[in-house]
């Protein structure tokens, strides 16, 4: 780069550069096909190795093994035992114990009997096929009769604390008119945690909220005022307890309690539907409950969901950019959304993917990579990133903005969009923040950072003085060339922070000097070449890039 020769005022860029805003880029998801074929599927598990096994709502596991094809024979078959499924009832829940590798052990949630049937929690265990469970190991831990055909609930985990968590439903009928969520001598509107025993029974942990409150209270409740807690899970890393509630007929929700509380969270149904009040009548203050992290519309406002799906926390290792967000769904809408710390201790929640309506879980494998059962199509479906590049990096060159490679771009500056500028290049006029929009193409479209860029004038440098910096950018070595003047001149390398960071001199005789940068992080530098008594000759960047 060269100084311009012309009189009077020379506009320079100056390098001291300020952080400017991050930019919030979404992760944009895809689902790849993994399985078809399958009847009705509700709910996936590993355990702990590459198969997947879904459960399918008429009484069947099936397992997929890592070369995506699905067992002919199942690998366990209770449709005899479960209640003629119809609207919620019927197999509904898989979680495999901690321990399986050892004892085999793995546990169900299903309806049985007859009539409205009853919500039974069974454990199985494996027979010394590990492709073929044990029908005749079945011992049942616990029942409880269902009022309604709905809001059964389904879904059990193990939790960090090893102990088994139980979702129930409030029983069915709209607005939950025995208010089950808010009763705790029933199940019903509650998470049970229990701890199995080896025998047929098991036992209540000690630290259970309601262990010792008395006849008229289950001590297996840990918390309670759920309307359907159709499916929840732990986040792997934290133990965090996420929950996707389906609501009446307004608010869809997903909630979050905390690792190691077991204070009894109350999560407000039927006394309020996500975040709004439904029925408060006998309710306690608003402190008394646990509030929603977010909601969505149901469709009977104008919204597009109907039934919110919880799902999980991703901690796989394939795709860094998910890492961290919870992705849930919903059964009408079809969508799939992230919720992700903004780091100002609040959350940010955005559509990752649209997709077919009919999602009714999301799941990991042993490996963290999330999965997805729809119920209406009969398909699991892995969840992958779309957009697995980076988002652009903005280089400040001093006289200009420079875009990471990409296949289009847009510039935006202080006053927003800027028409006309589309190149991977911009030259700013104005001081002030700047950022590119660009495209990479499949629908990829991400946020650079902001950069600030500050215009000074300043007084007209020597006419003749010529600079050369290159290459551009440098890797190892940057050789810095002068022409037009003679004597001794000094050379100051700065970083942006304006600190020294190289220097040197070139005399009458040299012509050029060699600075080796390979200890120098990337990014842009500025380099100035003064005379012998200070004068400023000239000002470059310099941009560094291993």
């Amino acid at each position: 780069m060269r100084i311009p020769t012309h009189p009077g005022l020379l506009l320079i860029t100056a390098y001291l550069l300020t952080s400017g805003a991050q930019a919030q880029n979404n992760v944009q998801v895809q689902l790849v096909q993994w399985a078809n074929g399958l009847s009705e599927p509700v709910d996936i598990a590993n355990c702990g190795d590459s198969r997947l096994f879904v459960v399918e709502r008429d009484g069947l596991i099936r397992i997929i093994t890592d070369s995506m094809t699905m067992q002919s024979t199942p690998f366990l078959d209770i449709s005899s035992e479960v209640n003629n499924p119809q609207d919620e009832q019927g197999l509904l829940g898989l979680v495999f114990d901690p321990e399986y590798a050892q004892n085999g052990y793995f546990y169900v949630y299903y309806t049985g009997g007859s009539g409205t049937g009853e919500s039974r929690i069974a454990r199985f265990q494996v027979s010394a096929d590990s492709s073929q469970a044990d029908p005749a190991s079945e011992t049942v831990l616990f029942t409880w009769p269902q009022p309604y055909y709905n809001h059964n609930g389904g879904d059990l985990n193990f939790g960090p604390d090893g102990y088994l968590y139980c979702g129930f439903g409030d029983g069915g009928s709209a607005g939950d008119p025995q208010n089950h969520a808010q009763t705790l001598s029933d199940p019903l509107g509650t998470l049970i945690r229990i701890k199995p025993e080896p025998d047929s029974t098991y036992s209540i942990p000690l630290d259970n909220p309601y262990v010792n409150a008395g006849p008229d209270t289950l001590p297996e409740i840990w918390a309670n005022g759920l309307r359907n807690p159709w499916r929840f899970g732990f986040d792997q890393l934290t133990g965090d307890l996420w929950i996707g509630d389906v609501g009446q007929s307004a608010h869809e929700e997903v909630d979050l309690w905390p690792a190691g509380d077991n204070s009894g969270p109350n999560f407000g149904w039927h006394c309020y539907e996500g975040d709004a009040s439904f029925n408060t009548a006998g309710c306690q203050g608003m402190n008394a409950y646990v509030f929603p992290l977010t909601t969505h519309d149901n469709v009977a406002i104008g919204g597009t969901w109907c039934s919110s799906v919880g799902g999980r926390v991703y901690r796989g290792t394939l795709y860094p950019h998910l890492y961290g967000r919870y992705f849930y769904t919903d059964y009408c809408a079809g969508e799939v959304w992230d919720l992700w710390p903004d780091g100002q201790g609040g959350w940010n929640d955005a559509m990752a993917g649209d997709f077919n309506a009919g999602y009714v879980c999301i799941a990991e494998g042993a490996d963290g990579t999330l999965y997805l059962a729809n119920q209406a199509n009969g398909q699991v479906r892995k969840l992958v990133d779309k957009c697995p590049m980076d988002p652009p990096i903005v280089t400040n060159l001093g006289d200009s903005l420079v875009s990471s490679n990409a296949n289009s771009y847009q510039w935006y500056g202080p006053e927003g969009f800027i028409a006309g500028a589309t190149q991977s290049s911009y030259v700013p006029d104005t001081s002030g923040a700047y950022y590119v929009v660009a495209n990479f193409g499949n629908g990829c479209v991400l946020t650079s950072d902001s950069v600030q860029f500050i215009v000074t004038n300043i007084a007209d440098l020597v006419d003749h003085a010529r600079l050369l910096v290159y290459p551009v950018p440098a890797d190892d070595l940057l050789r810095v060339s002068k022409d037009g003047v003679v004597g001794r001149t000094s050379l100051t390398l700065y970083d942006p922070a304006g600190r020294i960071v190289l220097s040197g001199e070139m005399g009458p005789e040299v012509d050029h000097l060699d600075l080796s940068v390979e200890n120098l992080r990337s990014g842009a530098y500025i380099l100035a070449w003064r005379s012998a008594s200070g004068q400023l000759l000239a000002r470059r960047a310099a941009l560094i890039l291993h």
